[in-house]
Parts: structure tokens; C-alpha cells; sequence
């Protein structure tokens, strides 16, 4: 019920919900109060009623992915955790999905401990984001947090390679959120996604935060980035994911712009081109 109450007071969420809900049809948000009251985990997920609907998608995403090719465990990775609120939420929200789906999580959040540190140049947008910004209390969350879940402190450029090489093909990533607002944190927050192929899922959800702003751009911050990422990297590709808004009840909702995926090219089922074992043909209703 706190956390409830502080999200009501809140006059970002009352404008999203002016801006997102009541511009969709009143029958969908008739529905989605019935499934917010009666709904299952993944109804919920379809309706966007659950607290930071990038986050529910994304484990889902990732949990039905690693169901199909048989696993029994996902890897979520947040990059950047500021207070850690993100990082407790993604937890709430994992053990629902592991309920409905019993695919179990393994999450890692990635933070200097001490907030941000001084921006480089023009490209960190300075405009945006100071030194010092976002300091977490280190010793609560580390009390709150799950036993499935930790925090990895220091610099990037440190720490990530080393953490990559512990990923494994039996706990794939399958779901990340790059949110460390610089452009020069960025460039090595993206070294997360160079690891061995099959230790990812073949599409990874990406839910990319510093893109909504006024100043931001594609020639700044993390969006300069993944310009960057995917011009070095012919194998590995950061896009938007445009389709999705075509699968998704409320259209309106501003995360679906911060959805992007990585592709992994060269992971085996995408870089196959063995003849298959089957046929696929489609009827022809004209003939």
C-alpha cells in the first residue's frame, strides 16, 4: 500500500495516465480494470497494469523465449541502477512471471555505488545529467534484494567484460535495460552483448531509457551508442523493435518507443542455412 500511495502522488504517473490511457478507447480501459482486479500475470502483462510495463514485458518476453528451447533459467541484466528501485521492481516482477511461467531468473544490476561520475563532453549530455547524480544506499538493497539477484559495483569499463565471460548457454540473457544516461558510460555498457552467441537468446529485449527527452538525439547519449555499436559490429545489431506496438492492447504507451532488440546474427538458429528436414508449403484457397 506505500508503495501504491507514493506512486499516486506522483504527477508524471497522472499525466501518463492522461496522455496514454485516456486517449485509447473506453471499452480497453474498462477491460484492463477488470484485469487489473481479476487477471492472470500474463493478462496483466497484455493490459499494461503492471508497475513499469517495459519490465513485465520483457521478463515474459524472455521467459516464453527460454521455455520454447527448453531452459529452465534466463539471465536480465540492468545497466544502470540509480536508487534501485528498478532493480527491486524487475525482482517483484520476476517472481510473478516465474510463476506463470516456471522459468526461474538469474538478475544483475550494474552501478559505480557512488552515482554518476563527471560527464565527458557534450555527448553525455551535461544538460541532462550531473556528477553525483542517482547515489544508491548501498546496504539496504543489498538487505532487500532476493537471493537470485545482485549488484555488480564499479566502473563499466571494469567490470562488464568479466561478467560476460560468465555467462552461460544454460542461463542465457534474454532481457536488459541500459539506463546509465552517458553516452561514454554507454559505450561500455553495450560490450554486455559480445559475449559467445549461445549464450544469449537469439533476440534479446533491450528496453533502452535515455531516449525521451527534448535534448536527446541520436548524435548524443545512449542512442549515439548503439549507432555506434552497430556500425563496429556486423554480427550483432541493436534495432528498435517496431513491431511491437502492432501486438500491444494500448498503442499510445510511452515505453513502447524505449523497446529496442539485439540481434545475434550468429547465434545457430539464426546462422543456419542447412537444408531443413521439412517443407513448410501454404495452401492456395485459389486453387
Amino acid at each position: 500500500m506505500a508503495l501504491l500511495s507514493s506512486l499516486l502522488r506522483r504527477r508524471d504517473i497522472w499525466k501518463r495516465i492522461a496522455v496514454e490511457r485516456l486517449t485509447e478507447p473506453l471499452h480497453l480501459n474498462v477491460a484492463a480494470a477488470v484485469v487489473a482486479v481479476l487477471g492472470t500475470t500474463r493478462g496483466k502483462i497484455a493490459f499494461d497494469v503492471l508497475v513499469r510495463q517495459q519490465h513485465a514485458f520483457g521478463l515474459l518476453d524472455a521467459a516464453d523465449a527460454a521455455r520454447e528451447r527448453g531452459l529452465s533459467r534466463v539471465t536480465v541484466v540492468e545497466l544502470g541502477v540509480g536508487s534501485g528501485t528498478g532493480l527491486l521492481n524487475i525482482c517483484d516482477l520476476a517472481k510473478r512471471v516465474e510463476a506463470a511461467t516456471g522459468i526461474g531468473f538469474e538478475i544483475v544490476g550494474f552501478d559505480t555505488g557512488e552515482g554518476l561520475p563527471p560527464p565527458d563532453d557534450y555527448r553525455d549530455h551535461p544538460e541532462l545529467y550531473k556528477e553525483g547524480w542517482f547515489p544508491l544506499d548501498r546496504a539496504a538493497l543489498e538487505r532487500a534484494l532476493p537471493a537470485n539477484a545482485r549488484v555488480v559495483y564499479g566502473d563499466l569499463r571494469d567490470t562488464i567484460d568479466d561478467f560476460v565471460r560468465t555467462l552461460s548457454p544454460a542461463a542465457p540473457l534474454g532481457f536488459a535495460t541500459l539506463d546509465v544516461d552517458y553516452y561514454s558510460s554507454s559505450l561500455h555498457a553495450l560490450r554486455l552483448f559480445l559475449g559467445d552467441a549461445t549464450c544469449y537468446l537469439p533476440t534479446v529485449c533491450v528496453y533502452v531509457d535515455d531516449v525521451h527527452e527534448r535534448t536527446h538525439t541520436r548524435f548524443a547519449g545512449e542512442l549515439l551508442a548503439i549507432e555506434e555499436f552497430n556500425a563496429e559490429h556486423e554480427l550483432r545489431k541493436l534495432d528498435a523493435d517496431r513491431g511491437l506496438i502492432y501486438h500491444r492492447v494500448f498503442k499510445h504507451a510511452e515505453w513502447l518507443q524505449h523497446m529496442f532488440k539485439l540481434h545475434v546474427f550468429d547465434h545457430p538458429e539464426r546462422s543456419s542455412i542447412e537444408k531443413p528436414a521439412e517443407i513448410v508449403a501454404v495452401d492456395n484457397p485459389y486453387l
